[in-house]
């Protein structure tokens, strides 16, 4: 069930706060076709809870809007989605001041889109416009990306800069057959040392794998929750 307190930010009133308070606090961000309610993310939060980390989910403003009358609108575009994603750590920071939420350190991690938005808001090339919500911005630690949209949909070059400009530890889990980014692609291209990505048998996109493969779903997303662990606990 979503919460709305009458304190929160406008802008981030669809969320979700799984998890006892632990040291580390995971902001988890859907990929663009699925909400935080999409069983993939459920998944997930459950697996990270289960290790320990206190995870919060949340909608983005045009997902809010399919969910409240069933129209299935396009993402908005990566400045819209950035100012809200601003507004969520300004929630993080008021659930601070309640005691709700009380991390040494906070983990960035999003599934496609989420995870790109993610790596573009603690990149060098973004600029804050919430300034109040630096000392959240001061306890991001890392950032996970959940099968990293490399290659647009229509073609082109791969989206590299929010990686490259980026001087947070991040991990990309990526499906080996992942069509914004494979096995055969991916190690061309000039990540930068702080960046790592763990590849998950047969995976596709959101990690699936086919079914003569030997590979099951649940399995491979196993592995990601094991990796992410190890990265989480090497990351300072």
């Amino acid at each position: 069930m979503s919460c709305s307190p009458d304190n929160a930010p406008m802008l981030a009133i669809d969320y979700l706060l799984q998890g006892p308070i632990s040291d580390t606090l995971i902001i988890f961000a859907h990929g663009a076709g699925a909400n935080m309610h999409h069983e993939y993310m459920v998944s997930m939060t459950d697996k990270l809870v289960a290790q320990g980390y206190q995870v919060y989910r949340f909608n983005f403003l045009y997902m809010q809007a399919n969910m409240q009358d069933g129209k299935r609108r396009p993402p908005d575009r990566a400045p819209k989605l950035l100012v809200h994603y601003e507004q969520v750590l300004m929630d993080v920071q008021q659930k601070m001041a309640l005691g709700l939420i009380n991390c040494q350190r906070i983990i960035l991690m999003g599934k496609s889109m989420g995870g790109r938005m993610s790596a573009i808001l603690t990149s060098s090339d973004h600029q804050l416009q919430q300034p109040l919500i630096a000392s959240v911005i001061d306890k991001i630690a890392a950032v996970v990306c959940l099968g990293y949209p490399f290659i647009p949909l229509k073609g082109g070059e791969p989206r590299l800069a929010p990686i490259q400009h980026n001087a947070h530890p991040m991990l990309i889990v990526q499906g080996e057959r992942d069509k914004f980014g494979n096995l055969q692609q991916v190690p061309t291209w000039d990540l930068g040392e702080h960046a790592e990505v763990c590849w998950i048998g047969d995976g596709d996109h959101s990690l699936q794998p086919r079914k003569s493969s030997g590979y099951t779903l649940d399995g491979n997303l196993n592995i990601a929750i094991d990796h992410i662990s190890q990265f989480i606990a090497r990351v300072d």
